[in-house]
């Protein structure tokens, strides 16, 4: 590494030594829990810190999403791998298609199982990666890279400005490159690693925090939820069935065999299931109630 690498990388407080974290390897293992622990603590008041700017996240998500457009996160290593997991986990929960949320990640599936550090290295790739899932200017693109840096992640943000994509960028330093290319920058500042530059720890519990919240709240904003009920869940297994049935109890006040005839009827649409039993009409009536309230449980039933 070059001298001026190596300062760069040294300027970066994910990369700094811990002080509390320094004799690691010298600790009985309820101390080595206990020290390792301690640090998490200070996730939550990182990423409290980013929240105002969450909260723009979130609405430009959301104006993206409801005009027909996607998000997609992109990362290397860890980052990616959250972004694919968060992306993953929007169809069952919040009835959305595989396309409208995607997690790009460098050096393809490949890199969800095996390392392939070296798969960061190109922004030329990163560009190319998000060109080849035809991003335009309705989608809205967000760059995850603990250091803000990551040459993969900032050739794939620069791509998706150009073409006229919303881009957000979430960090863990106070400065970086990322924030150049970014209309919002989220930078949870986590601080020294417990083990010095293992960003998977501290960094990465944050992303993973800022990502549950930004899909989440752009989902309860679209419609996916009513009250804090999950009611465009995709009842695909034996548990998820059963969610969907208690779902339209809690929702309705119904008996659970009235709520699962109901469900049935409804084709498995736990919306259309809480509207038929709620204003006694039956499963066309509902969906059109739900059509002219946009998805809206809570507008349908007035």
């Amino acid at each position: 590494m070059s001298q001026v690498g190596a300062e760069n990388l040294a300027a970066l407080e994910t990369e700094t030594r811990n002080p509390n974290t320094s004799d690691l390897d010298n600790l009985t293992v309820s101390e080595l829990v206990a020290t390792l622990h301690a640090e998490n603590f200070t996730v939550a008041e990182a990423v409290q810190k980013a929240l105002p700017q969450v909260v723009q996240s979130v609405e430009i998500v959301t104006l993206r999403l409801s005009q027909g457009g996607r998000l997609f996160y992109v990362g290397a290593g860890t980052s990616g791998r959250l972004g694919v997991l968060d992306a993953s986990e929007c169809p069952p929960t919040f009835g959305v298609s595989r396309e409208r949320v995607q997690g790009i990640i460098a050096g393809g599936n490949t890199a969800l199982t095996t390392s392939i550090e070296g798969a960061e290295d190109s922004p030329e790739t990163g560009a190319e990666d998000l060109r080849e899932r035809g991003v335009t200017a309705l989608d809205a693109v967000c760059g995850i890279a603990a250091s803000g840096r990551t040459p993969y992640v900032l050739g794939a943000l620069a791509e998706a400005r150009r073409l006229g994509a919303a881009t957000i960028s979430v960090t863990n330093v106070s400065h970086s490159k990322l924030k150049e290319v970014s209309d919002i920058a989220i930078c949870a500042v986590t601080g020294a690693e417990g083990v010095t530059g293992s960003t998977r720890l501290k960094a990465g519990t944050a992303q993973k925090m800022i990502l549950n919240l930004l899909t989440t709240a752009v989902m309860v904003r679209l419609g996916k939820v009513y009250g804090n009920l999950m009611v465009d869940v995709r009842a695909t297994n034996f548990k998820l069935r059963d969610r969907a049935v208690r779902i339209v109890v809690s929702a309705t006040g119904a008996t659970e065999p009235l709520a699962l005839q109901t469900l049935q009827a409804a084709e498995g649409e736990v919306k259309t299931a809480i509207v038929m039993l709620s204003k006694e009409v039956d499963a066309q009536t509902a969906r059109k109630r739900l059509e002219a309230a946009e998805g809206w449980v809570r507008n349908a039933l007035k």
